[in-house]
């Protein structure tokens, strides 16, 4: 049984593995419907049980598209909607119950010590689809998004970030570790990644550059990525925040910097930190790298499943 929890967590050989066999999963279905079965329906018989606690479009879709597919169902929750925290329903109760109907769980949640929590007394595997250290099942699938494009390994590649140190960069800094690839990134000193995210870069002998300043960022980018400065559950002062990261909206001028054939992606959902002629523009890519989240999260699953070949 193998949990999706942190790409930190996950060998290099594993995650590579996955995008593989997402390349062919990918691939295979050309001719195939949303609701078509995979060949082989290699997930045929299995419930993978979803439970939010945070507002979800792309998550909730993509991992409803992906059980399907591989054959299996799936069961959407709500925390509100169960006895975990009320009534006196441990985690551990709540785990043990989901063990015994479900073979998979995937949480998006609020707090990470939940899912290591539920980690501790589950007996099938967890998937983190969002914490507030880490969006491994994003990040993994950008990268499948970038060398589907790129058509290279994305090691030979230079990766820009724009934007706030968050879970989605988390998650994109052990990717370069794991990957080997560079990354540049562009944010207000006050809002650069911590102490312990750079500590683990180096205990891993990597490196990850940082920028306050968006152009030298930017420069010879093959691909920028962003996100939302302000997220949903955001605890600061949210005109104040907006302010700081004025300078480092992303605009078309931006990519005279980067590469010729620089791409833009962004998680979504999109706020004010890109310009629309950015974002629908010829560089940017978001529709493509929010679809792929379906075929990378199949190859997701088989792994957590034990039947990735």
């Amino acid at each position: 049984m193998k949990h999706f929890i942190n790409l930190k967590d996950i060998p290099s050989k594993d995650l590579r593995k996955i995008i593989v066999d997402a390349k062919k999963r990918k691939k295979q279905r050309k001719k195939l419907n949303n609701l078509d079965p995979d060949k082989g329906s290699p997930l045929k018989g299995k419930m993978l049980v979803q439970m939010f606690e945070k507002a979800s479009s792309r998550t909730r879709i993509s991992f409803y598209l992906a059980i399907k597919q591989l054959g299996g169902g799936t069961l959407t929750l709500r925390s509100s909607e169960l006895h975990l925290g009320v009534g006196g329903e441990t985690i551990a109760d709540t785990a043990k119950i989901l063990s015994t109907y479900g073979d998979g769980f995937m949480l998006r949640t609020d707090d990470d010590k939940k899912i290591e929590d539920f980690k501790k007394h589950l007996t099938i595997p967890i998937i983190n689809g969002l914490s507030p250290s880490s969006h491994p099942t994003q990040v993994l699938s950008d990268i499948f998004t970038v060398e589907e494009i790129k058509k290279k390994p994305i090691s030979k590649l230079k990766i820009c970030w724009i934007g706030d140190s968050n879970n989605v960069l988390n998650s994109l800094i052990a990717a370069s570790v794991k990957f080997s690839f560079k990354l540049s990134i562009g944010c207000p000193k006050k809002f650069a990644p911590g102490k312990n995210v750079k500590d683990w870069v180096s205990k891993n002998k990597k490196k990850i550059f940082i920028y306050y300043d968006l152009k030298k960022a930017a420069l010879d980018a093959d691909v920028i990525f962003s996100d939302k400065v302000i997220s949903l559950n955001d605890k600061v002062n949210k005109k104040r925040k907006k302010q700081q990261f004025q300078k480092f909206k992303i605009k078309k001028e931006i990519f005279n910097y980067a590469k010729k054939n620089c791409i833009f992606l962004h998680c979504l959902p999109r706020g004010d930190e890109v310009e629309e002629d950015v974002f629908l523009g010829k560089n940017s890519h978001v529709w493509q790298q929010a679809l792929n989240r379906v075929h990378v999260q199949k190859s997701i699953l088989l792994y957590c499943f034990g039947k990735l070949r």
